[in-house]
C-alpha cells in the first residue's frame, strides 16, 4: 500500500476539484482503483503504487487545469485520466457534460448534420481531437467507423490534414489476395467496403471517387502499409482485432509528422487463426501507461443501428456468459 498527498489551501479551489458533491474524486477512484480523502487543505490519495502515482498526477494536471481556466469539465477529468492510462468506458460519460453527445462535427452531407448520438460516442469524438493516437472498442454498431471516418472529412476539410488512408485486415483472406478472381479492386472491394460505406455518408460518390484519385483519400488492406511513412495525414485502421501483434506494430509505426491515427475493433469478434493473439487486446494492453494515448470502450448502449440490435448483441453477451460458466 503506498500513499502520496497533495496540498491544496484554497477551499473554493479544492471544492471545484473534486465536483459537484465530489463527482470529479468518484471517477477518479473508480478509474485508478484508490482511496481519495482530504482534510485540512491536503489531499491523501492511497492504494497500489502504480494506481497511485496516476491518480496523483491526473488530480496536478487538473489543479493546473482549473488555475488557467477557472473551472473543470467531465471531459477535462476524463482527458487527464486517460492520459495517464485509464480506459474511459462510454456509460462513464454522463452527467453535467452529457449535453456533448448532441456536438456536431463539422460535416453536412444530405441536408444533415453529423453527430455524435450517445455520450459515450460524443467522449470517442472528444478523444480523436484531443490525442494523436486513440484506440476505441466497442461492440459493433456503435458508431466507431463512421465517427472517425467523419472526423477524418472533418480534419481534411479544414485543412489540418492533407490525406485520408483507411486500413482494413483482408484477414478471410490471410491478406494474400491473389488467389481472388478480378483485378485489385475487384479483389480488395468485400474487405474495403465498410469503410467506403462510412466515406459515403460523408461525401457524395462523385467526389470521394476525385480524391481518391487524386490519392487524397486511400483505402487499403493492413499489408499494404508496410515500409511507408504517412505525414500530414489521418490514418483509420478498422477491425482492429484482427490484425496480429506484428501487424499492429507495423501499422502503429507508420505514424509521420503532423498525423493523426485512430485504431478501432471489437476484441469479442476475432477473426484470427486459433492460437494466434490479437494485435488490439496486446496494444490495449502493452501501451496502457503511455500517457499520451487516448483510450475510449464503448457499450452497448451507443449501438445506434436499428432498434434491435442492442437487444441482440446483449443477448449473445448474456449466451457467452453463461457458457463460459458452464451453464450449458
Amino acid at each position: 500500500m503506498t500513499e502520496a498527498t497533495l496540498s491544496i489551501t484554497n477551499p473554493d479551489e479544492m471544492l471545484t476539484l473534486f465536483g459537484p458533491r465530489d463527482s470529479h474524486l468518484r471517477k477518479l477512484r473508480k478509474l485508478f482503483d484508490v482511496t481519495i480523502t482530504q482534510r485540512d487543505g491536503r489531499v491523501r490519495i492511497s492504494g497500489e503504487e502504480e494506481g497511485v502515482q496516476r491518480a496523483t498526477r491526473t488530480l496536478e494536471k487538473l489543479r493546473n487545469l482549473l488555475r488557467k481556466k477557472g473551472e473543470l469539465s467531465t471531459a477535462d477529468i476524463h482527458t487527464a485520466a486517460s492520459e495517464e492510462g485509464a480506459v474511459i468506458e462510454g456509460d462513464q460519460f454522463q452527467g453535467a457534460d452529457a449535453k456533448l453527445s448532441g456536438e456536431e462535427i463539422d460535416i453536412q452531407h444530405a441536408g444533415r448534420r453529423i453527430k455524435p448520438r450517445t455520450p459515450g460516442q460524443a467522449l470517442y469524438v472528444q478523444a480523436i481531437r484531443s490525442h494523436d493516437l486513440t484506440f476505441a472498442t466497442g461492440p459493433a454498431g456503435c458508431g466507431k467507423t463512421y465517427l472517425a471516418v467523419a472526423t477524418a472529412v472533418e480534419a481534411l476539410k479544414a485543412g489540418h490534414v492533407r490525406k485520408i488512408v483507411l486500413v482494413r485486415p483482408a484477414v478471410e483472406a490471410g491478406e494474400s489476395l491473389g488467389f481472388l478472381p478480378g483485378d485489385l479492386r475487384a479483389k480488395l472491394n468485400p474487405y474495403l467496403r465498410p469503410l467506403m460505406d462510412a466515406l459515403g455518408e460523408m461525401v457524395n460518390y462523385d467526389q470521394a471517387r476525385q480524391l481518391m484519385e487524386q490519392d487524397v483519400i486511400e483505402v487499403i488492406p493492413l499489408a499494404y502499409m508496410r515500409g511507408r511513412t504517412l505525414n500530414d495525414a489521418f490514418i483509420i485502421l478498422d477491425e482492429a482485432q484482427n490484425a496480429t501483434i506484428a501487424q499492429m506494430k507495423m501499422f502503429l509505426t507508420r505514424m509521420g509528422e503532423r498525423s493523426k491515427m485512430v485504431v478501432s475493433g471489437d476484441i469479442t469478434q476475432q477473426d484470427l487463426p486459433r492460437g494466434v493473439t490479437s494485435g488490439l487486446k496486446d496494444a490495449l494492453w502493452r501501451l496502457g501507461r503511455i500517457e499520451a494515448i487516448g483510450k475510449v470502450r464503448l457499450k452497448p448502449s451507443d449501438i445506434v443501428r436499428h432498434r434491435l440490435v442492442q437487444e441482440i448483441v446483449a443477448a449473445y453477451e448474456e449466451s457467452d456468459s453463461n457458457n463460459s460458466n458452464g451453464d450449458r
